[in-house]
């Protein structure tokens, strides 16, 4: 009886010990590992923003698995599967983060926030000063989604989750998040997972990478000031509103994160403070924080273990060191074609991570030359990669799937 009673009070540690040797050893495994994203984050080596709420919420979520009342073991925290209605409204009033999951994560709506945000803090005149080069260097950067996307149905996944999961290499979270809610509700929950992981690794993965294949003495390449004629605020706001009524009109699909992303650049040069401070401030920020957590929340021992995910943790490392290989590669193709002037680095940051690729550009140039600047070069390509992303993510729809 003492036992019994015991097991009742500490159930975390009781389901440990109830459970699977595999089960067992994988939410130990994922407890340490979320201590390490939460110590990774704070050090600045990962994306601090994503990877401290993300690893709490795996720390949390692999800690506090309690009995549930049909005596499996469960949390209460989210049932990302639930369907029926009548479980779905139970499921609301028992688990605190479900209606934050079912309302703004599950139907995409906290991806638009985060591009709403993120469209404030974005300077589209990067890409309208240099538009061909911001844009071959994204193309080449989605090396790694072409090349996965085959290797996925090699792997044996369906066409619709190959396509979902070759997203990845495209590294723009709430594209990746929007299109596999729509291509591969099955897998919807570990691709996001597996997606999001990876993006804040990138931030520490990717400098490697650049040390690699650019040599020293052409990774610290000052790039020559160029004269770049000023852009306007009134051919920027008229420059989102054509991109977004092509885009539009060419990936209907993807309109929603489209009107996110453009509508915050427009509030940005409009000059409407007051939008602006909220879009880039308390939506930004609580729609980032609410994301990390929840995905850590998703990251639950059952979830990580299934055979899918096994592959699909494979495939997203894979998608994404392609595409970063293929951005270096096009810095390359524009470093001979410039004579010599332009940096490959900045290749990375086609790869859209949207603002970490840019950021990781700079940073490894400035060790070498601390003077170098090529920001403004790497911005563009970062926002390019959005754009075409998107593209990419709006032919997988409308080629294999569909609403």
């Amino acid at each position: 009886m003492e036992n019994v009673n015991l097991l009742n009070i500490f159930q975390g540690l009781a389901t440990l010990a109830d459970s699977e040797p595999a089960v067992m050893i994988m939410r130990i495994f994922l407890i340490v590992l979320g201590m390490a994203l939460i110590y990774l984050g704070r050090k600045g080596i990962l994306e601090a923003l994503l990877m401290i709420p993300m690893g709490l919420g795996m720390v949390t979520i692999n800690a506090g698995v309690l009995f549930l009342e049909d005596g499996r073991h469960g949390t209460l925290f989210v049932d990302p599967l639930v369907t029926d209605v009548g479980e779905l409204m139970t499921t609301l009033q028992v688990d605190w983060l479900q209606p934050v999951y079912t309302l703004t994560f599950s139907n995409g709506l906290i991806a638009c926030m985060v591009f709403m945000g993120i469209g404030v803090l974005l300077d589209v005149g990067f890409v309208m000063a240099r538009p061909f080069r911001s844009m071959f260097i994204a193309l080449c950067a989605e090396l790694g989604t072409v090349a996965v996307f085959p290797l996925a149905q090699w792997f044996g996944l369906s066409t619709a989750d190959s396509a979902a999961v070759a997203t990845i290499g495209g590294a723009d979270g709430p594209m990746i998040l929007f299109t596999s809610l729509i291509l591969s509700d099955g897998l919807f929950v570990p691709i996001t997972v597996v997606a999001y992981l990876y993006l804040g690794l990138t931030y520490g993965g990717y400098p490697y990478l650049i040390k690699l294949m650019v040599p020293k003495h052409i990774r610290g390449l000052r790039m020559e000031p160029e004269k770049v004629r000023e852009v306007t605020a009134g051919e920027k706001i008229t420059f989102c509103v054509a991109a977004c009524t092509l885009l539009s009109l060419l990936f209907p699909v993807a309109a929603p994160l489209f009107l996110s992303l453009f509508a915050g650049v427009i509030v940005r040069e409009s000059g409407l403070t007051h939008f602006a401070e909220l879009f880039s401030g308390p939506l930004l920020y609580g729609a980032t924080f609410f994301l990390g957590l929840l995905l850590g929340v998703l990251c639950e021992a059952n979830t990580i273990l299934n055979p899918d995910v096994l592959i699909l943790l494979l495939l997203g490392i894979v998608a994404l060191t392609i595409s970063g290989i293929g951005g270096i590669l096009g810095g390359y193709v524009l470093y001979f074609a410039s004579g010599k002037k332009f940096n490959p680095v900045i290749g990375i940051a086609g790869v859209s991570c949207l603002p970490t690729t840019a950021k990781v550009a700079q940073k490894c140039v400035a060790e070498v030359t601390p003077d170098a600047v090529v920001l403004p070069h790497a911005l563009g390509a970062s926002i390019s990669g959005v754009i075409t992303s998107a593209i990419f993510a709006g032919i997988f729809i409308a080629a294999v799937g569909g609403i």
